[in-house]
């Protein structure tokens, strides 16, 4: 109570001028005269006494009274605080009944999404995923349109990279939550756009722009499970050859919202009474059937567009190409084995092939590709190494690309992964150095600070060293792009290695650390839509499998199966024409992501005008009365 404390102090101070006054006039009278000062000493005592104890009792009062006042108070507070908690885990508990059906919902349709990817390979999935992703969050705040898109998200990136478990299912949960705080986004802005017209187009656009942050976002990104990559086999393939990925991805999803809206449709008009004469459905006949009209032919019309594109195949050249296979000594994490093992594998059986060469049963190549990694040491600072490839080289009679990790020439400490070109008279000549290491698998990001706390990491010794220019190497007669492994994944990289002259791509991959997990058929499929993308045929060398050639048209020529040696010989078509796709290049990624960007912020204008055009106007006259009020207040205090 600190009015009623002021003024107890005022009457105390009161008390004491009062004291102080009475002393003085007792003094004085004193002076005048003897008698009656002395007569009046007594009583001026008395009253004196009599004051200080009235202001001790005063002061103890309000001393009471302040210490009882904020007693009742800390208590009222205790108990506000007990109360409150029990009434949070009731809204907790609300929440979670609430969003229970939902949120098992959106991990379901996450779950069918990844059985749209190989090794399952059942791409109309993808389209009934992005559907029910639609569905979940329309509606919806964008709150809870971002928890949808993380229960969608990570049980998808959990089975999509189950193979990563080879490293540890830590490492698979964690990439796994990375990747679906992409997809968190993707649902707020899908919840926020869902009350905007044309909402099935802003959402195939948010698709896009989805993958376009995911592929760059962190450490260069990481582009596994686009939608693209789920259809390759589908009537949205050939639209690679115009747009690239990005096309495939948002033709897919404007697929699947649209399928989304019809079923919308279909649920209103099961559901829909006319309250005035009670027409139902069955009586309304076609014209309730008019609204499901449109969005069903958005989705039969963009699925039909893919075979109205031509892809083209016409060859200006071939180059006769051998791809070896030489296996691993086992897979997993120490695929290794003893040093110069995978070498030696690959160099027998290019020896084997020059034997069938001489004997006649096979026919000379005019080159021949070894994989990624299938020289386990550095062939420039090893001679045995050297002299091991060399061999095989003379023996066969034609260069080979070799796959091989090289200390880096000017930095100690740092590793580069290369493609070589290996002549059999000239030995070594251009190479490749692979342009996007993979972070934490080929470098590790805050090396210093983060191999303390996760002593994994300490397993990579030193860091790759990128490369800085596209990977077009005269290898015999034909002009190849070499495309080292995860690079396959990222858009950029093929697309400037065909832009700088290559008649065919070559993929130089090592997949033994995850054999038989499903990863090798995720990545044989991105060689497929690279195909078509570029108008080339596509070489994928692999220590292990899956090698495999494919056609400018996607098709698998030829594959062979994982941990087995094997030789592919293949009639390689050499084309020089280049798509549409190479031509625009990034453009209709970074249209289609602005235009779903823009949709988020139109949304967002739209529910703050919402907001404002809501909230109720004051009267007038308390307008007036709570701006004196206010006035009031200001000068009181």
């Amino acid at each position: 109570m600190p009015s009623g404390s002021d003024t107890t102090a005022e009457s105390a101070a009161g008390g004491q001028h009062a004291d102080d006054s009475g002393e003085a006039a007792g003094g004085s009278t004193a002076v005048r005269g003897d008698g009656a000062g002395a007569g009046r000493e007594p009583a001026a005592a008395a009253a004196s006494a009599d004051v200080s104890e009235k202001r001790n009792e005063i002061t103890e009062q309000a001393a009471t009274a302040t210490s009882a006042d904020e007693a009742p108070s800390a208590d009222r507070s205790d108990r506000a605080d007990r109360s409150q908690r029990p009434g949070r885990l009731r809204r907790l508990r609300a929440l979670v009944r609430r969003e229970a059906a939902r949120t098992a919902g959106a991990a379901v349709a996450g779950i069918v999404l990844a059985l749209a990817f190989p090794p399952y390979d059942l791409w109309p999935l993808s389209l009934a995923a992005v559907a029910a992703l639609s569905l979940l969050t329309r509606g919806r705040t964008a709150r809870q349109g971002a928890w949808s898109g993380f229960a969608f998200g990570w049980p998808f990136f959990t089975l999509l990279l189950q193979w990563l478990h080879v490293v540890g299912w830590d490492a698979v949960l964690g990439l796994a939550f990375l990747e679906s705080l992409f997809l968190a986004g993707l649902g707020a802005a899908l919840a926020a756009t869902s009350r905007l017209p044309l909402w099935p187009l802003w959402g195939a656009c948010l698709w896009v722009a989805e993958e376009w942050a995911r592929d760059r976002l962190p450490f260069g990104g990481f582009p596994w499970g686009r939608l693209a990559f789920a259809n390759t086999g589908s009537p949205y393939t050939p639209l690679a050859a115009l747009g690239g990925a990005p096309l495939v991805t948002f033709a897919a999803a404007l697929t699947g919202t649209a399928l989304a809206a019809a079923g919308l449709v279909l649920w209103r008009l099961r559901t829909a009474r006319d309250g005035r004469d009670g027409e139902t459905v069955g009586q309304r006949g076609g014209r309730g059937l008019v609204p499901l009209a449109a969005p069903l032919a958005v989705a039969v019309a963009v699925t039909a567009a893919g075979y109205a594109v031509p892809v083209p195949t016409a060859a200006q050249d071939t180059a006769r190409i051998a791809v070896v296979q030489g296996n691993v000594e086992q897979p997993g994490m120490d695929f290794l084995g003893r040093p110069m093992k995978i070498l030696d594998n690959h160099v027998d059986a290019t020896l084997d092939l020059a034997r069938k060469i001489k004997a006649g049963k096979a026919e000379r190549p005019e080159l021949v590709v070894w994989p990624e990694n299938s020289s386990d040491l550095d062939p420039y600072r090893w001679p045995e190494a050297r002299e091991r490839i060399d061999q095989a080289a003379k023996a066969v009679g034609v260069p080979i690309l070799v796959g091989a990790l090289v200390d880096h020439p000017g930095t100690k400490g740092y590793v580069e992964n290369q493609g070589i070109v290996w002549d059999p008279d000239k030995g070594p000549g251009a190479s490749y150095t692979k342009q996007h290491p993979v972070p934490f698998g080929e470098y590790v990001p805050f090396r210093d600070e983060l191999s303390t706390v996760i002593t994994r990491l300490q397993q990579i010794p030193r860091d790759f060293w990128p490369g800085d220019h596209s990977g077009v190497l005269q290898t015999g007669p034909a002009r190849l792009g070499d495309v080292i492994c995860f690079e396959v994944a990222y858009d950029e990289i093929p697309r400037d290695t065909v832009n700088a002259g290559a008649r065919a791509l070559v993929v130089q991959t090592n997949n033994a650390t995850y054999g038989r997990t499903g990863q090798p058929e995720q990545q044989l499929v991105m060689s497929k839509l690279r195909a078509v993308e570029h108008g080339r045929a596509v070489v994928t060398a692999a220590t292990s499998g899956i090698s495999s050639v494919v056609g400018p048209d996607g098709t698998i020529k030829q594959r062979t199966q994982e941990f087995e040696r094997d030789v592919i010989s293949a009639q390689l078509p050499l084309r020089d024409e280049i798509t549409t796709a190479d031509r625009v290049g990034a453009a209709p990624e970074w249209v289609i992501a602005m235009v779903g960007v823009l949709a988020c912020a139109a949304a967002w204008f739209a529910a703050r005008r919402g907001r404002t055009d809501r909230r109720p106007a004051q009267p007038a006259g308390r307008v007036r009365q709570s701006d004196a009020r206010q006035t009031q207040e200001g000068q009181q205090r």
